[in-house]
């Protein structure tokens, strides 16, 4: 194998079943670099209408979806994403294509390529069977942790911030994010920061069994809770018996504090929702406590103010 040439490497992946994409994450907006047979014969565009450009292309005007803002989060970042974005072919036909993005470094760590494996989920998603929430079954799970995927954790979040909404109950979210995961993938490899992640999900999903609750991965080493009425108050109490447990797994993390050990960083928000207040607002608040336990030297949490909702 190490004998083969890089035109052999080639024929391999152009006659790949799936869609291959390969994209320069060092040039500006990353643009297409290879496109295989079978991504072009999916999207039909020729290879060559594909070359140099970025494929944002292929949302046309239909550019306000979230995994489309994920997808973009985890390319700034240089962190591998799975999305499930709405594309259109020229002849403006819809088809959902299902992406797996997976970043290439060189042998000093510096980030040179995005490769993409590409999927058309139509059919899926036509035969699939929907759950009350709509989301089919393939989709409810996150592959590497078990827990719920976000895509379904959000159509459960939409669900529970109306009825939160129309019963005036109080209803929280919490996020959890492994501290210095990057860096304990750049000590470890990424196969380690997968175990981590995966031993950090049973954690925090074994800590909510309360009716109401929902366990999600967010998004790499993000996990999101949702609590309702008096669990919600409880949030931060929750939070601080979930941070000591993955403290006491003794997970080794050279890079890491004074501690040397894996820790979490927690952001709380919770409320009895006003009618007028869109879901992004709790969203928002979350985020921000996340970012200021962050800022604190991480290893904390930290509940959102009044303000971060608005």
């Amino acid at each position: 194998m190490n004998n083969w040439s890089a035109e052999a490497w080639r024929r391999v992946v152009e006659s790949a079943p799936e869609g291959i994409v390969i994209c320069d994450a060092q040039a500006r907006d990353c643009p297409v670099l290879f496109v295989n047979g079978a991504f072009a014969e999916m999207c039909g565009y020729p290879v060559s209408a594909l070359l140099g450009t970025n494929l944002r292309i292929l949302q046309g005007t239909d550019r306000d979806q979230e995994a489309r803002a994920r997808l973009r989060e985890a390319l700034e970042k240089g962190e591998p994403a799975r999305v499930l974005v709405r594309n259109y072919r020229p002849d403006g036909s819809l088809f959902w294509n299902e992406i797996v993005v997976q970043p290439v470094r060189s042998s000093a760590g510096q980030l040179t390529h995005f490769i993409g494996y590409h999927r058309d989920a139509s059919d899926r998603l036509k035969g699939a069977e929907r759950s009350s929430a709509g989301l089919p079954s393939w989709l409810r799970e996150d592959r590497l942790t078990g827990l719920h995927s976000r895509e379904y954790f959000e159509e459960l979040l939409q669900r529970d911030w109306v009825l939160a909404q129309r019963d005036s109950h109080e209803i929280g979210l919490t996020l959890f994010d492994i501290d210095d995961l990057g860096a304990y993938n750049e000590k470890f490899d990424r196969s380690a920061g997968d175990a981590c992640i995966r031993r950090v999900a049973r954690v925090v999903g074994s800590a909510y069994r309360r009716r109401g609750d929902l366990v999600g991965r967010w998004e790499g080493g993000t996990f999101a809770v949702l609590t309702q009425g008096e669990a919600a108050d409880k949030a931060a109490q929750y939070a601080q018996v979930v941070s000591q447990r993955v403290r006491d797994l003794l997970m080794h993390h050279p890079t890491a504090g004074a501690g040397r050990y894996v820790t979490l960083s927690a952001g709380i928000a919770n409320l009895v929702p006003p009618r007028t207040l869109p879901l992004e607002g709790l969203v928002k608040a979350c985020r921000a406590a996340l970012k200021r336990a962050k800022q604190n030297g991480k290893d904390g949490i930290v509940t959102a103010e009044a303000g971060d909702f608005h």
